[in-house]
Parts: structure tokens; sequence; C-alpha cells
């Protein structure tokens, strides 16, 4: 056995001269244990967030987007899209027409972008989880219809359950020069019933969703597409076959994955979690460093120790060791300790929800997300491990300071 860990292991559990000592040393496990507990903890229920977030995202964002580097449109009725079509890895190819457009509704009026959809768009069985009103219906015996953002629906003041008051939709025709004598010539006037109340986020909240036909009726567009939106089938790499489209388009397209069509949401989340991380790290490293008063206790209590194992060969380096490793095993007891109540707490977080945020709603229950990340675990130990690993060495240069001097006394 390692001799300055068997030394250390002795110290650490042997009875000391001064009570004091082993009030400081568990002081200095119970603020590393509690730090790590803290830490673990939040940054789980970080990753719940991230998760809930993303989840509603993705349901309204496609695995892979394919758009025009250049202009606004493109014709998807080529060779390669229709190969790209039956290709049996997607799950769903979905043609997007989309553009700007004034709504009008009970006398009420607002700017919107009107996004009409291929019936592929309904593949999406995760649809309704977004649905705050009515239901995800874009065409029924009656017709198209329309399921609008939660922004829109508010300004408006939508209501989907109102079979006789219809969405009027403006669009500029195109190709026609403006005319003084009827300003209303100029733009191309359809009506289409509200179905349903979806909400995501500001960023999607302002949509209204149409079919494809009508949108294609709406901007006078007959081929033309804005966007391709594709979903892959499970077990199908997405990135693979995303960067497979992107070398065969060139550079006349635009192909992104969600994290590229959603970039800055993930910016922010990422920025958020690791500045609560940095500043988490600041309280466990004080509560690390309380170490150095505990092994400087322990060093005064071991003086007439370590003058005996100097005289008996033992070089400052070992003598060193031993209260670099005795600081290493207080500390990272703390720490594994942390780490295991922080998992067992957020398990039972997550089986039962207990800590309640407040009042549930459609899209989120009233419990705090929690979601685990085995890297989470790592940094956490890693971080406790270097900063216990600085303190302990500051700790241990105190126990050969005077070494040669208590020799001589003894």
């Amino acid at each position: 056995m390692n001799t300055a860990f068997y030394i250390a292991r002795r110290y650490l559990f042997a009875k000391k001269s001064t009570n004091a000592i082993n009030i400081i040393s568990a002081i200095s496990v119970l603020g590393v244990f509690v730090g790590s507990t803290a830490l673990i903890i939040i940054l789980s229920v970080f990753n719940g967030f991230e998760e809930v977030v993303l989840k509603m995202f993705n349901t309204i964002t496609p695995q892979i987007i394919i758009m025009p580097s250049q202009g606004k449109t493109f014709n998807p009725n080529t060779v390669y899209f229709k190969e790209l079509q039956a290709n049996k890895s997607i799950f769903s190819y979905t043609e997007v027409l989309s553009e700007n457009a004034l709504i009008w509704y009970n006398n009420k009026q607002s700017p919107a972008l009107v996004k009409g959809v291929s019936s592929d768009f309904l593949k999406n069985k995760s649809l309704d989880t977004i649905m705050i009103e009515g239901n995800f219906v874009l065409e029924n015996k009656n017709g198209p219809n329309a399921v609008i953002g939660s922004a829109l629906q508010a300004y408006l003041g939508v209501n989907s359950s109102d079979p006789f008051e219809k969405l009027q939709i403006y669009s500029p025709k195109k190709g026609v020069k403006a005319s003084s004598i009827n300003p209303m010539d100029d733009f191309t006037v359809l009506s289409i019933p509200p179905s349903g109340v979806f909400e995501v986020q500001q960023d999607f909240d302002n949509l209204i969703i149409v079919p494809l036909a009508f949108a294609r009726e709406l901007l006078g567009e007959d081929k033309n597409v804005s966007a391709i939106e594709i979903n892959v089938n499970d077990g199908v790499d997405a990135e693979t076959l995303k960067n497979q489209i992107a070398g065969k388009l060139g550079s006349n397209f635009v192909v992104k994955n969600r994290i590229q069509q959603n970039q800055g949401l993930y910016n922010v989340l990422g920025s958020e979690k690791w500045m609560v991380y940095i500043i988490l790290t600041f309280i466990l490293i004080i509560a690390i460093f309380n170490i150095i008063g505990s092994l400087t206790m322990l060093v005064i209590d071991k003086l007439k120790d370590i003058s005996i194992l100097n005289s008996l060969g033992a070089g400052k380096k070992l003598i060193k060791r031993i209260f670099l490793v005795e600081g290493m095993m207080i500390t990272l007891t703390g720490c594994i300790f942390g780490l295991l109540i922080g998992f067992v707490f957020c398990l039972v977080q997550q089986r039962f929800g207990w800590v309640k945020m407040g009042e549930s709603n459609l899209l989120m229950s009233n419990a705090y997300p929690v979601a685990f990340k085995w890297k989470d675990f790592v940094l956490v130990f890693i971080t406790v491990s270097i900063f216990s690993f600085v303190a302990s060495a500051l700790a241990s240069n105190l126990s050969v300071k005077k070494i040669d001097q208590l020799n001589q006394d003894l």
C-alpha cells in the first residue's frame, strides 16, 4: 500500500488531541458536500429546462431544412429533389411556401408570416403537444383551415371555435403595378377559418400555417417553394444526411440542421448554464479552501509525528504528500457523497416531481424538470479535484517549513 495514503488514512480517522480539528474537517467535508450537491442539482435542472424548450422547438423545427442561397424561392421539380423525396431514410419531406402577409380578423389587422406546408408536415404526431386551443387541422370536408400562433391569436382576438368568423389574408399580387384608383385590386384576398392555436416561442407565435395549395393561390406561385423541410427515420443520422445533401446541392442552396436553425436559442441555453456553473463553482471554491485551516491545525497537532517520520528517513516530499493526500481525501469524500445525494434527489424529482414551480400549463408540468448528463458529474468531480489539489498543496507546504528546527528541538 502507498505509504502516504496509508498514513493519511490513519490521520483521517485517528483521534486528534484537539477537538477543533475534527470540527473544522467536518465543516470542510460538509461545505464540499453541499456545494457539490447544489451544483449537480442545478445543472440537472438546467438540462431539464433545455430538454423541455428544445422539445417544443423541435416540434415545429425540422431536422434538416433546404433553402436557396439567393432569392426567396426555387423549383423543387428537379431530378435530385425527386430522388431525395423517394429516399427511404426520410420520414417526412415537406414542401414549404412562406411569405409575409396582412391578416384581418374582426376589424383588427396584423402582419404575419404565412407558411404553406404540404401533407407530409402532418406526419409529425407531436404537433398536438404545442396546441393550446383547438386542433392541428389544415384540411377538412369544408376545405382548408389555418393554425395560428398564440401571439397572433392574442393580438387579433381570434376565436378558433367560431365557425362563422374567418381570417382574411391580404397578399400583394405578383407582377402587378400599383393602382391609384382602387388599391385593393393590387392584393389577393382569401378567407380561411382558424382550426386551432399553438404556442412555442415568440419567433414562431406570429405564424399562420396553411395548406400548400392555399398558399400557392394566395401568393400566386404555381411551382416554386421557399424551403424543403426534412425529418429522418429512427436510427438515421440526420447530420450525415445533411452533409450529403449539402455536398450534392452545392453553393446554390443552404442546408441547415436544427442547431443552425436555432443558433441563438442554443447559445442562450448554453451560456446561461455555464454562468450558473461558474457562480456556483466560486461558492464551492470557498468551501474547498476551508481545507487549508483543517490541514494547518492537523500539521500543528502532528508536529511530533512529522519529526519522528523525518528521523526515520521520510523525506520532505513524502511528508508533504501525506498531508496532500489527507486534504484530497477530505474534499473528495464530500464531493462523492454530494454527487450521490444530488443524483438520488434528481431521481426522486424526476419520478415524483415533489418540488413545484407554480401553476401548470398545457405545455409543461408544474414540477421542475430534471435531466441527467454524465458529463456534468465528471465536470463537478474534476472541478472539486483540481481546487482541492491546489488547496491541499498549499496547506501541505506548512508540514515541512520548520522540520529542521523540530529535529533540533527533539
